[in-house]
């Protein structure tokens, strides 16, 4: 998890985690937590004396919600609403090509596999040619690609999960300094 440091009103200097904002408004003093919805830890002074508890329990609620919530996905659940077709989501298709010197063309499906923190991967999974082109092959080619997606969706879900669960880990660890 990431910190950086803020100073407030008062001349007072903090790390605090990503996740928690400093409100210094007219009489409104505190920190506010934004992490699957916000919530406000008030100072209770005006002259910011009180500032090092709130950021405290924010922080511990903070951890809590960490441990406590699912990590929001960046996965896509749903086609595009532009997706022309009722393909699964990440697979497109099917691509028609001719190769470099070849006389037949192929057909094969496309499937985006993420990976968390690296770029997408793209895999081509093969359909037939023009002339040995069936719906049964079709939909075996299908079946391997959507293997392929669900495959990828459960290893990208489970470092999205270890990453989550590292955060909280490190924010514990700068909790106890």
């Amino acid at each position: 998890m990431r910190f950086r440091e803020v100073v407030i009103f008062s001349g007072q200097r903090f790390q605090v985690p990503q996740g928690i904002q400093r409100i210094d408004h007219r009489s409104t003093h505190g920190w506010q937590l934004r992490y699957a919805g916000t919530k406000l830890f008030s100072d209770h002074t005006a002259d910011g004396s009180g500032a090092e508890k709130a950021l405290n329990l924010a922080m511990d609620e903070l951890q809590k919600r960490i441990r406590n919530t699912p990590p929001a996905s960046r996965l896509q659940r749903a086609p595009s609403k532009h997706k022309r077709n009722d393909l699964p989501v990440g697979i497109s298709g099917p691509v028609v090509r001719l190769r470099k010197g070849g006389t037949v063309r192929d057909c094969s499906l496309s499937v985006l596999l993420p990976r968390f923190g690296q770029a997408s991967q793209r895999k081509s999974v093969y359909i037939a040619t023009e002339n040995t082109y069936t719906v049964e092959k079709f939909q075996q080619a299908l079946d391997k690609a959507v293997a392929l997606r669900e495959k990828a969706e459960r290893v990208y879900k489970k470092a999205e999960l270890a990453a989550a669960k590292a955060g909280a880990l490190d924010l514990k660890r700068q909790l106890k300094r």
